[in-house]
């Protein structure tokens, strides 16, 4: 997962969901892509492992003007919203859980 801070913040307006009190794993899926799956149980898993973290799925079909904005370019993509919505990671294809949790670190401010 590679660093991202260009300034873009993210609500629940926009995502349809409500944020994660401390952080939030921001999915953006299609209907067909296998690898989405597998990332949606890494997601639910690391999100059920720390308190405050949520996993949100989108469908990047019905939200492509959020798509457009934000430069997502294949399924699955991965954002890492810190509490405050702002992007702090962003990873393109399937992760490894290690991977998101470490991404979490530098979400994640008690």
């Amino acid at each position: 997962m590679h660093e991202r801070n260009d300034g873009a913040r993210l609500g629940a307006a926009e995502i349809g969901a409500e944020l994660g009190e401390r952080a939030t794993l921001l999915q953006f899926s299609s209907a067909f892509c296998q690898p989405c799956r597998a990332t949606r149980r890494t997601l639910a898993e690391v999100a059920g492992m720390v308190e405050g973290v949520a996993h949100i799925e989108i469908d990047a079909e019905d939200h492509l003007d959020l798509v457009r904005r934000l430069e997502v370019l294949r399924t699955p993509t991965v954002l890492v919203l810190d509490a405050d919505g702002a992007i702090v990671r962003r990873a393109a294809g399937q992760p490894r859980k290690a991977d998101v949790i470490g991404a979490l670190g530098a979400a994640v401010r008690d």
